[in-house]
């Protein structure tokens, strides 16, 4: 696929370029230290359009392709790996399947308001028992004339306390298997939905991860995403997209890391001269700057095949296998060029290390992404 970028991409890059730079990289390594979710700069976000870039004007979006969608998810993550995950999930998990299945009513009341930043969602489908095998779903939906009443727990929601409604994946007919899980659209505030716990985690910090729990929560038939039975074909779509912009976000954590990584080269001295000069280092940024390279060309292919219309699941695994293997690599050796330095939080790039790990994990561990592109090679064996 081609994927020189247009006038219009690349003004879409050098505007979140810019919102990155003077937004969001000065508070980054605070928020990070704080655990502090960024309410103010997701607001800003929304305002710019960068929370539905995909969805139409119509709905509040941008109308933009999902190669502009990664070009601008990877300035993000450059400068702020937190922020970038808010809009991955907001975009590709809450609002296109929103956008894609949702009647016009609902696009009305829970999507335009996500569009604008005025609220974000969320995206539940793991379960403690659940999580690679996404179709062993126990989270119970009971049918209840005009409501479901809804018994369950989910676990890892990125966004999930600060989200004013949530997907949620739930067996509405436990004798159909994988046929018989529903999406309900659970808005905050709903009596029985709780948030019990948000985790304490290595990476991603400014970014909130929840627990879920439902006890006999009552949710309008009306708030149902799509026909009964559509859950996992909902969740693999939606994941599909969703492997775009982790490899966007990885891809920025590379990147940001390496552009550290050549700076400090270019200053740090040893020996009588900048560290940069020692063939050994050239050696890590060399293969840093080429895997950096090759990470950006599959996401972009990956995007251009969505944006063209074309299957792009297996395109999009790939992207997402080689983007993240790519941070935990170019965050590895970028502490390295660092020296001691690398190991202190007075240096970014340990933030950049603590936050390339979950890239490997959500969305589909780098093992997955190896199944998923196995059976395609395979042809579903």
């Amino acid at each position: 696929m081609h994927v020189e970028l247009t006038e219009e991409q690349e003004m879409i890059r050098a505007m979140a370029r810019e919102f990155a730079d003077k937004e969001v990289r000065p508070i980054a390594a605070e928020i990070d230290r704080d655990a502090r979710f960024p309410r103010e700069t997701v607001r800003r976000m929304g305002a710019l359009g960068l929370l539905g870039m995909t969805i139409p004007p119509a709905y509040g979006g941008s109308g933009a392709d999902a190669v502009s969608y990664v070009v601008a998810m990877e300035e993000i993550a450059k400068a702020c790996a937190s922020h970038a995950v808010i809009l991955s999930v907001n975009n590709s998990l809450y609002c296109e399947p929103v956008y894609k299945y949702g009647s016009e009513e609902q696009r009305q009341r829970l999507l335009v308001p996500f569009v604008t930043g005025e609220k974000i969602g969320c995206f539940a489908l793991t379960e403690p028992q659940a999580g690679s095998d996404a179709t062993n779903q126990t989270t119970l939906a009971v049918r209840a004339g005009d409501h479901y009443v809804v018994n369950g727990r989910k676990v890892f929601v990125t966004s999930g306390r600060e989200s004013s409604a949530a997907l949620v994946f739930c067996q509405t007919d436990r004798g159909q298997g994988h046929g018989g899980i529903s999406v309900l659209i659970i808005e905050s505030g709903t009596p029985g939905f709780l948030v019990p716990k948000v985790e304490e985690k290595l990476g991603l910090r400014a970014s909130d991860t929840a627990e879920f729990l439902f006890e006999d929560c009552r949710v309008p038939v009306a708030n149902r995403l799509g026909d009964e039975g559509l859950g996992i074909k909902i969740a693999m779509s939606s994941l599909d997209s969703g492997r775009i912009g982790i490899a966007a976000q990885a891809l920025g954590i590379a990147a940001g890391a390496y552009e550290l990584a050549v700076a400090y080269a270019r200053e740090r001295r040893s020996f009588g001269v900048p560290i940069g000069q020692h063939q050994m280092v050239q050696w890590m940024l060399a293969d840093m700057a080429t895997a950096i390279d090759a990470a950006r060309l599959l996401t972009l292919r990956a995007a251009a095949l969505k944006d063209a219309k074309k299957p792009f699941g297996t395109a999009a695994a790939m992207a997402k296998l080689f983007a993240s293997e790519t941070a935990m690599k170019a965050t590895t050796d970028a502490i390295q060029v660092h020296g001691g330095y690398g190991y202190i939080k007075d240096f970014q790039v340990e933030r950049y290390f603590r936050d390339a790990k979950i890239t490997q994990i959500y969305e589909g561990t780098s093992q997955i992404q190896k199944l998923v592109i196995a059976r395609s090679l395979l042809g579903g064996a």
